[in-house]
């Protein structure tokens, strides 16, 4: 007798164990037993429209499907009467769907029409194929959407609502014709859809279509309009069944993979980490198609991810290597590039010393790439003056992090923040920032009842959703957090038990909290008592809390102090070392976090042990054969005083648009106007090669190998998909031949050789190799020798030298506010569809015609009190300098808050208007602090938001595909039912 944890099912006569509650369809797939299942997907579950999984179950046809095993049960999938259940469901789909796979641009071996119908041997349809009378929607710059060839499965429903949780599709089965419809039934161009793309990712067939592939992916599929239909009975004809149609189109179907390339890779933007197979031919990109066995993504995608490609076709690419002379361009062979760049660099360092060259790595480039960025400052120049664009956003985090808890990273995964019972963002916009991770947060308060609490400015699509919205004055988050810590040590709900164990300096920290009392975070947030109460009495309420924050925490002048109170709130409450808890710092770049991680700071070598750490600094001068400074060099931020100051002559800037995305931009750009040297390697011309030397062209991540680490701490490997452009070269090859003419020969072949030299040498990494990374595998840092890595931080312990953790006390001064002259306060941030200063994502023609530029939110009120309505022009004047912009009026902001997107490099940069205030302990630039004036130049006009705009739709939430509706059709016969009647 089996307990519980064991049922026993028969299957056509074979005993199986299954788990109680398992689904019987994934039970029958583990088996060797064959089942059509055409609607049915593992990342979806079930959705039972299809009918094609009928089997028996103790003597009565059902969806295996939607058959949850929850006692022994016998089943059969052979009987005559169950086959002829399943060839009438193939035949009702087959009604919907007309199969000419030959001229199909999804006749790729993955149409599971196709596949089921061929394994079921089903040789002709009793019905004929039935157009339904609809047009094929073309309106969306992305996919497209052919009705006629939808069997209504409804994944495309089930996706949209309950996995990217964006709610724009449904089905409507109301009507004579069902069919698949976007928001309240208009063109998808005119819808709520963001343009994911996981619609096309989870047809099961050609109906919705990545518009990349439309004409390209076959033979025979480059037709005007118009001839698809000929060309389709020309191939019923000569095909008559179909056996014979599905011999020409496998036949067809693999001549296709001779030039279609699949090359697994890594997203580019954002740090979620979303992995997927990017689909080439040629220099195309035809497809971006995530995996189940994605990591951090699983099938789940963004509009950038998907379809934000066009930048690696660009012909703005740089080519060759550029210099500067008479104050003008000239292209040159690489060889004498180098040849100039070293003896700029030795001019430098013997005049003035190696302090004098400053080096800025890239969040862009690969971990292996910003290795060698730092190794080459360090070993070949001889300075610690490297840092990266993580100064700019995330460097504040990771400082909390270290003084509370010891590691700068994530304290879970992506499933831990989906497994909190409450989410709790603080300054994050995640929806459009990080969309992938934020679906999963929806997915979990739609679906299982997370609840969501949202502390922000702005009323974005998370404060819309969330189960508590917050709106506290702007950097004053470290207050109500510290007051609420305060409150719940005051009830007795901290987590005594916790802090007992593993946790130091209690009573100091709880002294340090006297301050904070409710009457003073009210005074100074602007959230009452009651709310702040209320807040406390959530979070200990349940047992498992995740924090995420982003740039509305890190971009302050207590950004470090804010974030350091995020952890302590955790502490308190025993909110670590358990999944489903704990700290997240959503890193923003798709390396931020590796590039860190790999040595390009300061003050750290790779994987964060200090340069003053003796031990540590000698593992690499003996490694190197070199002398590495003790003392930790200058930072971004100090590297622009420093150069305005003439103590750094030489700059070298990797994927980095440092002339527009630094704060307070006229002071940096003066500042590049003074080098003696400059050098800036990227893939376009950007801002900051204006003021360049020597322009090297790089290439984009599908032109080379590496590994990125996303905010989850996870390393991920992305292959070459694609040659390089003309001239263009890898940056650790730039680098390499850099540091040879330089006389420093490291004569790495390979990516996989940089990295076992840092696994080497570095403790965080030392089981990292590429053979532990191949396709879909991922590792978590830290890494132990035998390649175990760590998903979960702090199982064990904390790693300080007792294994407990820290608290740290804090105080608070507001250092910022508006005034009388500078009324209003500009906050900033990202977007969905653009990705930062939109270098790459200008590139692409259906990204700009769906947001073609970027605004500024104003709200209701104050447009009114200005007289100033849609599109009007305003110029936003504050201390550092001025920008100009469109206004759209929008009650996601209120009162004199107004927000500006990140998204330009002309009139409208955000960093006109920044100054060069830094949070205190990592000189973050405080971005988020400014006070501005405005004066309206035009009073109306034009909305800088398309009417095609995702912004400018109507969701319609439901919970799935609501395949009940579809079962109360009159016309609705349930396959077994019929079957039985016909006898």
């Amino acid at each position: 007798m089996f307990d519980q944890e064991h049922l026993i099912v028969t299957i056509n006569g074979s005993e199986y164990l299954a788990k109680p509650g398992q689904n019987l369809l994934d039970l029958i797939n583990t088996t060797q037993v064959s089942v059509p299942q055409i609607c049915y997907n593992e990342s979806l579950g079930p959705i039972q429209t299809c009918d094609t999984c009928m089997v028996e179950v103790d003597g009565k046809v059902t969806r295996a499907c939607g058959t949850t095993i929850e006692t022994s049960m016998n089943v059969n999938t052979n009987m005559d009467y169950v086959k002829s259940a399943q060839k009438e469901a193939l035949d009702t789909i087959l009604e919907k769907h007309e199969l000419y796979c030959t001229v199909c641009d999804y006749n790729n071996g993955t149409c599971e029409i196709h596949n089921t119908v061929a394994e079921f041997g089903l040789e002709h349809q009793s019905r004929p194929f039935k157009p339904k009378g609809y047009e094929v929607d073309n309106s969306g710059s992305f996919y497209r959407y052919d009705p006629d060839q939808c069997i209504l499965c409804g994944r495309c429903v089930e996706v949209c609502q309950d996995v990217q949780v964006n709610e724009t599709l449904l089905i409507d089965w109301e009507r004579e014709q069902p069919r698949v419809v976007w928001d309240n039934d208009v063109p998808i161009d005119e819808s709520s859809c963001v343009s994911c793309g996981q619609c096309a990712t989870v047809c099961p067939c050609n109906a919705i279509m990545e518009t990349n592939m439309v004409g390209e992916a076959g033979y025979m599929t480059d037709h005007k309009p118009g001839l698809l239909r000929s060309m389709i009975d020309l191939t019923k004809k000569a095909e008559p069944g179909y056996g014979p149609l599905f011999a020409v189109s496998d036949t067809e179907a693999s001549m296709r993979e001779e030039r279609i390339e699949k090359t697994k890779t890594v997203c580019t933007y954002c740090g979620v980490g979303c992995t997927f197979d990017v689909w080439t031919k040629d220099r195309k990109v035809l497809k971006v198609e995530p995996q189940q066995e994605s990591p951090a993504n699983g099938i789940s995608t963004c509009i950038k991810g998907k379809f934000g490609w066009d930048y690696v076709n660009s012909d703005e690419r740089l080519t060759k290597p550029l210099i500067r002379r008479n104050d003008q361009f000239e292209e040159v062979e690489w060889d004498e590039a180098i040849s100039y760049i070293a003896k700029r660099f030795t001019e430098i360092k013997n005049e003035y010393g190696p302090d004098a060259l400053g080096f800025i790595s890239s969040s862009k480039a690969t971990n292996e790439e910003s290795y060698l960025m730092q190794k080459l400052s360090r070993q070949v120049i001889g300075t610690n003056n490297i840092d990266n664009c993580s100064r700019y956003c995330q460097a504040p985090a990771t400082k909390g992090l270290f003084r509370t808890v010891g590691h700068g990273g994530d304290s879970g995964s992506i499933d831990d923040i989906a497994e909190a019972e409450m989410v709790i963002t603080i300054g994050s916009n995640t929806a459009e920032s990080h969309p992938v991770l934020a679906s999963r947060i929806k997915r979990s308060q739609k679906l299982f009842g997370q609840k969501l609490f949202v502390f922000d400015l702005r009323k974005h699509e998370m404060a819309e959703r969330a189960d508590g919205f917050y709106q506290p004055k702007s950097g004053t988050d470290l207050v109500w957090l510290s007051a609420v810590t305060k409150y719940i040590i005051d009830q007795g709900w901290e987590n005594r038990t916790f802090i007992n164990k593993w946790v130091n300096d209690y009573d100091e920290y709880k002294k340090s909290l006297e301050k904070f009392t409710l009457e003073y975070a009210e005074s100074i947030t602007g959230l009452s008592q009651e709310t702040l109460k209320e807040i406390a009495k959530e979070i200990v309420s349940v047992e498992k809390v995740a924090i995420c924050w982003a740039m509305g925490v890190t971009q302050h002048q207590l950004g470090s102090d804010t974030s350091t109170a995020i952890s302590n709130l955790l502490l308190v409450t025993g909110n670590y070392m358990r999944n489903g808890t704990g700290a997240y710092p959503l890193r923003g770049h798709n390396n931020v976090q590796g590039c860190s991680d790999f040595g390009s700071m300061p003050n750290f070598l790779p994987g964060y042990e200090k340069v003053s750490d003796d031990n540590a600094r000698k593992r690499y001068e003996k490694a190197w054969n070199t002398t590495i400074p003790s003392e930790p060099g200058k930072d971004n931020h100090q590297m622009i005083h420093a150069i305005h100051d003439g103590d750094l002559r030489g700059l070298y800037v990797i994927g980095e648009d440092t002339g527009i995305v630094d704060s307070n931009i006229n002071y940096v750009t003066d500042a590049f106007k003074k080098l003696d040297f400059f050098i800036v390697q990227d893939l376009f011309l950007t801002k900051t090669t204006e003021y360049a030397d020597v322009v090297l062209p790089a290439v984009p991540s599908l032109e080379k190998e590496g590994t990125f680490t996303s905010t989850e701490r996870r390393i991920q490997r992305l292959y070459q998909a694609l040659d390089p452009v003309g001239g263009s070269k890898p940056d650790w090859i730039i680098l390499m031949e850099i540091a040879k003419e330089l006389g420093y020969d490291w004569g790495y072949t390979h990516p996989s050789e940089i990295m076992d030299e840092s696994a080497a040498l570095a403790p965080l990494f030392a089981g990292v190799s590429y053979d532990l990374l191949t396709g879909y595998n991922s590792l978590q840092w830290p890494v132990a020798k035998d390649g175990t890595d760590t998903p979960l931080l702090y199982r064990d312990e904390f790693p300080f030298e007792d294994g407990k953790a820290k608290f740290y006390p804090l105080d608070f001064n507001l250092e910022y506010d508006t005034d009388q002259k500078y009324d209003l306060h500009v906050n900033n941030g990202r977007l969905l569809e653009h990705f930062h200063e939109g270098n790459m994502t200008y590139k692409s023609k259906g990204i700009t015609r769906k947001t073609p530029s970027a605004f500024i939110e104003v709200s209701p009120g104050l447009a009114k009190e200005r007289g100033i309505e849609e599109g009007a022009k305003v110029k936003l004047t504050s201390k550092a300098g001025h920008a100009t912009g469109i206004v759209h009026v929008t009650d996601r902001v209120r009162g004199k808050e107004i927000f500006l997107p990140l998204n330009d490099n002309g009139k409208s940069a955000i960093n006109y208007l920044t100054d060069s205030s830094v949070d205190k302990d990592t000189n973050t630039p405080a971005y988020k602090e400014i006070a501005v004036s405005m004066e309206v130049l035009t009073k109306k006009g034009k909305s800088p938001i398309p009417s095609n705009n995702h912004r400018r739709g109507n969701r319609q939430p439901q919970l799935g595909v609501r395949v009940d509706k579809k079962w109360e059709r009159d016309d609705y016969i349930f396959p077994g039912s019929r079957v039985k009647h016909d006898g």
